[in-house]
């Protein structure tokens, strides 16, 4: 199909601060974006905060500063793009559309980082991509991977590959000590499936699906078992979100043309995302084809029909479970919590869980340093702010730590591992999979996917 777009060295984000003017002018810099910002808290600079890059943001704009200048580009870059500025925000400016024009502007002029480049190329590419995490889970289930972690040194580009070999070892799937104390009776428990009309797709996702398909299973049976139907959805593809969050917004544009196109002829009612930053892309892509004539109006029927899992599961209870006796320490994903404002549907979803302590982790509203693949493009700021995340994790004392988006389970998760605890990862379906699969609800059922 024919699109039409915004071209030029600084359109985008001419347009974008057009739109958003009456926002913008009225902003006061009243500050209260600066302790939710996790780079300006760390390095107490005005330009690594939101509204210093606005200001710069404005100056490119403007024409004040060079797009391409070192100045422009290092405080751009250095935002992990949390959007925990969004919500304190009393002007409504909506700093994360801007965030990625600013980035889609840099790269303009100066191409990103060969990692980043590299990391977004492979991403890119459904063969690529495949290839590298099959060799992933080579090094994860072979035991290279957690050996990797344990001898490689913290020193120069070996740094990042320990950290590397720690994020593939701590994706192993973690499970509770077996219950011995429950009686058949009581694991039963939980009533009749609600039964629901609703057909749902589920988007598969790269990094989901290349390291955490268990993850995509666990969401098609508890969804099933909650009542919806699950359907397959062929040729879908990467939500783009790194793309996105890179600033290569054209191939951002093609993998979300490809999802809407996909999905719109599976014919479902709601698009299941169980990766957070994947479902605050897909809800973003009435912005991000706004002005493709001929997907904007697709792509907004498509982003109000997308949902993360557990406010799917949470619309129809969830249905509860087995007991599973074990403690979780919770954690809010950014993009699930100030990007989507979904903060009970986890919650609800391990509560539909009996025997579970759920542990609310101090600072779960500030990110885990992961953000996408700042982790790796930025060792030393995202390891700052990951070592802060997995202290506050640690001091719950909890058996296990639950977060809905991969990315920070393998952030979070390599910070434990490096430090040698013992605390487990998982997503919040997981337990919930694990509780009803020890009621019975999948017994004689085969889940999909």
């Amino acid at each position: 199909m024919a699109t039409t777009l915004v071209t030029g060295e600084v359109s985008g984000l001419e347009v974008a601060f057009e739109e958003q003017r009456e926002r913008l002018l009225p902003c006061v810099h009243c500050g209260f974006c600066l302790p939710a910002c996790p780079t300006y808290t760390r390095l107490g600079d005005e330009a690594d905060s939101p509204r210093g890059r606005l200001h710069l943001m404005k100056a490119v704009v403007e024409g004040r500063l060079d797009p391409g200048s070192e100045a422009f580009r290092t405080h751009i870059d250095r935002c992990l793009g949390c959007r925990a500025c969004e919500p304190v925000c009393p002007s409504g400016v909506e700093y994360g559309t801007l965030l990625e024009l600013a980035r889609h502007t840099a790269a303009q002029h100066v191409p990103q980082d060969f990692l980043t480049r590299t990391l977004l190329f492979v991403i890119h590419s459904r063969t690529l991509r495949r290839g590298a995490f099959f060799l992933a889970r080579i090094l994860r289930h072979s035991g290279i991977a957690e050996l990797g972690t344990k001898i490689l040194p913290s020193i120069g580009f070996l740094r990042n590959m320990r950290f590397g070999m720690a994020m593939l070892a701590s994706s192993i799937p973690w499970h509770p000590q077996v219950q011995t104390t429950t009686s058949a009776p009581e694991a039963g428990r939980g009533g009749q499936t609600k039964h629901s009309t609703k057909r749902i797709g589920i988007l598969m996702g790269c990094v989901q699906e290349g390291l955490y398909s268990r993850i995509n299973k666990a969401t098609a049976r508890t969804l099933e078992a909650n009542g919806y139907e699950i359907v397959a959805v062929a040729a879908q593809d990467c939500c783009g979100a790194l793309h996105a969050h890179g600033g290569d917004l054209e191939a951002a544009r093609g993998l979300a043309r490809r999802n809407v196109d996909a999905f719109s002829n599976a014919q479902v009612d709601y698009v299941a995302v169980n990766a957070a930053g994947c479902g605050a892309a897909m809800k973003d892509y009435t912005t991000l084809l706004s002005r493709d004539r001929d997907y904007a109006e697709a792509a907004v029927k498509f982003s109000e029909r997308v949902r993360d899992v557990t406010e799917l599961l949470s619309e129809v209870g969830p249905r509860s479970g087995a007991p599973v006796a074990c403690t979780v320490a919770y954690d809010h994903p950014c993009h699930l919590l100030h990007a989507q404002q979904v903060e009970s549907g986890p919650l609800r979803v391990l509560e539909a869980v009996p025997g579970v302590d759920v542990r609310i982790v101090e600072g779960a509203e500030e990110c885990c340093g992961g953000a996408g693949i700042y982790g790796i493009t930025h060792p030393d700021l995202g390891g700052r702010i990951g070592s802060d995340k997995v202290d506050a994790v640690c001091r719950t004392s909890a058996d296990a730590v639950a977060t809905a988006n991969p990315g920070c389970m393998m952030q979070i998760g390599a910070g434990l591992r490096l430090r040698g605890a013992s605390e487990g990862v998982l997503h919040p379906v997981e337990l919930l999979d694990i509780s009803y699969r020890r009621a019975g609800y999948y017994e004689g059922a085969v889940g999909r996917l």
